[in-house]
């Protein structure tokens, strides 16, 4: 079972103010942080963003950027789920552990723990993601390489909803994910409750 990541750092940080990326948790910033703990599961990493010359100073050489483009006529790029396809078409090994960019309490072992999983869910599943009460956590869960095609139809079709694509899809939920793990650093007081 091969594995790479990929961090999304493509969102316009508009709830927060300021980059998401850049921001210091404990002196690191929001990416790099997420980048070491996707360094624990795998040294393939890949960091999907509009912005690369913005964060490349931020991370190791070993860091790999994809440029996210807007689609068609379109002048900005399109979210997540377009941000993750652009990604996944660089992207070579069987799975993949996608990770949003404002994970502060993001834990190496519980990704691991997880990883140790991945041999065990159903051939048809495409996905292996954390889901609650209001459903999937998309952004920080494992999809095999193989669901590109299925991905690149939906948003052919219009989909820019990661909930709406799982919800049409086989997916393998992660038993008793931990929700404070989860935790995405949206907004102000979101920073704030981190103290």
């Amino acid at each position: 079972m091969s594995l790479a990541a990929i961090v999304l750092a493509g969102g316009q940080s508009s709830r927060m103010g300021q980059d998401k990326a850049l921001i210091p948790v404990q002196g690191v910033p929001l990416l790099r942080h997420v980048c070491d703990v996707a360094a624990e599961c795998t040294n393939e990493i890949y960091v999907v963003t509009p912005w690369p010359q913005r964060y490349r100073e931020l991370l190791p050489n070993t860091c790999r950027f994809v440029q996210e483009r807007p689609l068609h006529q379109d002048i900005h790029p399109q979210g997540p789920l377009v941000g993750f396809a652009q990604g996944l078409a660089q992207v070579q090994t069987d799975w993949v552990l996608l990770l949003a960019c404002d994970l502060p309490r993001l834990r190496g072992e519980v990704l691991q723990g997880w990883a140790q999983q991945l041999d065990t869910v159903p051939e048809l599943a495409i996905a292996f993601v954390p889901y609650h009460a209001q459903g999937w956590d998309p952004l920080c869960g494992f999809y095999r390489r193989s669901c590109l095609p299925l991905l690149n139809a939906f948003i052919s079709r219009g989909g820019r909803s990661f909930q709406r694509w799982l919800d049409h899809n086989e997916v393998q939920a992660i038993p008793d994910a931990d929700k404070h793990m989860l935790f995405n650093c949206n907004t102000p007081n979101d920073l704030a409750a981190l103290n």
